[in-house]
């Protein structure tokens, strides 16, 4: 496989020490901050600088599809939802919309495969790529040309978004039945076997979760003679999927942290990482989500997630929620005196 990107340097190690040391220097034992104290140093080595600063554009970017396959029963939703979620998205009345002003971030919803004939908005539009993706049981997802716009759109957007001062970028999903090609994609570049993950996605029963099964064993057998990840996106996942991928890879690649979400958006994340080796050092774990393929993905990827609250929205819910504890991470590591400035001895911490 050739990368469509360009190579992702490694975030600053010269930074990451510095902020180590600085740690070791705040008025605390020395680890008494756990994982803020790692959270810490990676925003420090992301920004090549320490202390680092606090995060002035947070941005989520929703991108949004439909999936031919959840005409085979595997949603507990029907397909018409997700052209409704984009308007309540615009409108602000989504719980990304309220998460994200919690944790002082803006939202940009993108329809880049919603099965509707016109976007709600030229700008929401800008990148659709087709009216929803292939029924991956029985059809590729995409075309060739297709597979690359999806890809490209990610990227035009990951560059117009750090081009217009995001210092940090969150993807979310949304799209019914989005779950079944994530899921596939995952079992693909993981090799497992679908009954080991897959998950009840929005709520179905037993009856849907069967369905659900049944497509993704039927959309693995269909692209069982290829790991390389284009191809499965192509295949097995769909022009939202690409999309994010795309916008993973190039976040990376234009050194930018990004907070990864949850089942959908780590999906695409995997692939991303196939295509843009390295790009997950610049990435974080929002949350763990209840979707077992979310744990296998995060396993392929070696991130730990920031937090455990049993979600399973998608949205980019899941790490706008994680925000505020990377917020806090930063204000720590900048903003705590030194044992030299608060004049307190060394000796007397334990």
């Amino acid at each position: 496989m050739t990368s469509p990107f360009d190579p992702v340097a490694a975030p600053d190690a010269d930074a990451a020490a510095a902020a180590r040391a600085r740690q070791d220097r705040l008025t605390k034992p020395a680890g008494a901050l756990g994982r803020l104290e790692d959270l810490s140093v990676w925003v420090a080595a992301c920004q090549g600088a320490c202390p680092p600063h606090q995060f002035r554009r947070a941005r989520v970017v929703v991108f949004a599809g439909d999936h031919g396959v959840a005409a085979a029963g595997v949603s507990a939703y029907p397909p018409d939802v997700t052209a409704q979620m984009v308007a309540n998205f615009d409108a602000g009345g989504a719980a990304i919309n309220v998460l994200a002003e919690v944790a002082g971030a803006t939202v940009r919803v993108l329809d880049v495969a919603v099965d509707t004939e016109a976007p709600r908005s030229p700008a929401i539009g800008a990148h659709k790529v087709r009216r929803g993706s292939g029924n991956i049981a029985v059809e590729d997802a995409l075309t060739d040309e297709e597979l690359t716009a999806a890809v490209d759109a990610g990227r035009r957007v990951a560059d117009e978004e750090v081009d217009a001062g995001a210092d940090l970028l969150i993807a979310g999903d949304m799209g019914i039945g989005n779950t079944t090609p994530a899921t596939t994609l995952i079992a693909a570049l993981a090799d497992c076997e679908p009954v080991a993950v897959v998950g009840r996605g929005t709520g179905v029963d037993d009856a849907g979760w069967a369905r659900k099964t049944a497509a993704i064993r039927d959309a693995l057998y269909r692209c069982r003679r290829t790991t390389d990840p284009l191809a499965l996106l192509r295949i097995c996942g769909g022009a939202d999927l690409a999309a994010m991928a795309g916008f993973c890879a190039q976040a990376a690649v234009r050194r930018t942290p990004l907070l990864l979400d949850g089942l959908v958006v780590t999906a695409a994340a995997l692939a991303a990482e196939r295509m843009a080796p390295g790009a997950r050092q610049w990435w974080q774990a929002g949350h763990r989500s209840t979707e077992p393929a979310h744990a296998v993905a995060l396993d392929r990827l070696g991130l730990d997630p920031i937090l455990d609250m049993r979600m399973r929205l998608g949205e980019g819910t899941g790490a706008a929620l994680a925000l505020p504890v990377l917020r806090a991470a930063v204000a720590a590591l900048a903003s705590m005196a030194t044992f030299d400035e608060a004049g307190v001895a060394t000796d007397m911490v334990s």
